[in-house]
């Protein structure tokens, strides 16, 4: 991050890595010798990134599931499991779908659950539900995917975690019998 010395305009570059968990950062200028503080403000694009990606965001993965060419794209549900959504806001505020798959994609057109959210991509993110959890995985849209006011390629949801594509707030709804 690049930030300026609000005493003499000098330039200085802090260390991202360095500053990343703080809201506000304090430096003393290498050129008038007096402090500074600057306010740490996450780019809207900044990415959460899992390094290594877990086995459900790998593109092509086995058990990634979806129906872009993923094996388990018709996989029924866990035993015992119902799983939902609800759209908490946005265009389809009131929605509620029961998932009747293991693995569904959400997105504009085209996709298996259909929000009219103009900025939500075609194919958007793509949920699999498993026995007491579901992964969450974006799948490279123009707009991203975040959970927790953070923008990820993946993540994983438990009953009532919720998750924003573009203007829409989606509930996940998992019981188990």
């Amino acid at each position: 991050m690049k930030a300026k010395c609000s005493n003499c305009g000098a330039e200085h570059v802090l260390k991202d890595a360095e500053i990343a968990r703080h809201t506000k950062v304090q430096f003393r200028c290498s050129k008038c010798g007096k402090p500074t503080v600057v306010e740490v403000k996450l780019k809207p694009d900044a990415t959460i990134v899992m390094s290594p990606l877990p086995l459900f965001a790998r593109t092509g993965a086995e058990g990634a599931g979806s129906g872009l060419g993923f094996p388990d794209a018709e996989l029924a549900l866990p035993a015992g499991v119902t799983a939902s959504i609800s759209v908490v806001e946005g265009p389809d505020k009131g929605l509620l779908r029961k998932l009747e798959k293991a693995s569904v994609i959400l997105g504009r057109q085209g996709a298996d659950i259909s929000l009219n959210d103009p900025e939500v991509s075609r194919h958007h993110c793509l949920l699999e539900v498993k026995e007491t959890y579901m992964n969450l995985k974006d799948l490279d849209s123009t707009n991203g995917t975040f959970f927790e006011d953070e923008r990820v390629r993946a993540a994983m949801l438990q009953d009532g975690g919720e998750f924003k594509i573009g203007t829409s707030l989606i509930r996940v709804i998992l019981r188990k019998a």
